[in-house]
């Protein structure tokens, strides 16, 4: 592949994200039931054409990787230790809702945060964002789940299931 061929399969491919990106959106109004059964399929997507497609080409052309639109940025600074759960919530409960979104694929952190955002408001809990974000950074931290980059900051960093041996 020469450098015009990777500029014109590049554009095709921006295209791709950018659709999906208004998939994705158009998805997010919908029900929780409906966003769930497309979430699965929605991220398959999006980790095809981003670990498998733009990385073929990032690896041989790393000047075509468009600069991030969004400076990283550290979204919560709370550490498990300072969590205070009510009596009713343990933390075993907190880490199933957690490992019933974990997927054994990367995904965002700010997505799995989300996902047990939406699962613990079904489950009645008063569960805040900072709250999974702090249990996830202590699961990383404990070895229970495999991290990528600062999860602190949750749209930069992504989170997976520990792969079975």
């Amino acid at each position: 592949m020469n450098r015009e061929q990777a500029e014109e399969i590049h554009e095709y491919l921006l295209d791709v994200v950018e659709s999906l990106e208004r998939a994705e959106g158009a998805i997010s109004s919908l029900g929780e039931e409906a966003r769930r059964m497309f979430a699965s399929g929605l991220g398959a997507a999006g980790d095809a054409v981003y670990d498998e497609l733009l990385f073929v080409l990032y690896k041989k052309y790393p000047d075509l990787r468009p600069p991030d639109k969004e400076p990283p940025h550290i979204l919560s600074t709370l550490r498990w230790e300072e969590v205070s759960l009510p009596s009713s919530i343990s933390e075993a409960d907190i880490d199933r809702i957690i490992f019933s979104v974990l997927h054994s694929q990367w995904r965002k952190t700010a997505a799995i945060i989300g996902w047990a955002l939406d699962r613990c408001r079904e489950l009645g809990l008063a569960i805040s964002d900072e709250v999974l974000a702090a249990r996830l950074g202590a699961l990383a931290e404990a070895d229970c789940i495999e991290s990528e980059g600062d999860l602190r900051m949750w749209r930069h960093s992504e989170i997976r299931k520990k792969p079975s041996n």
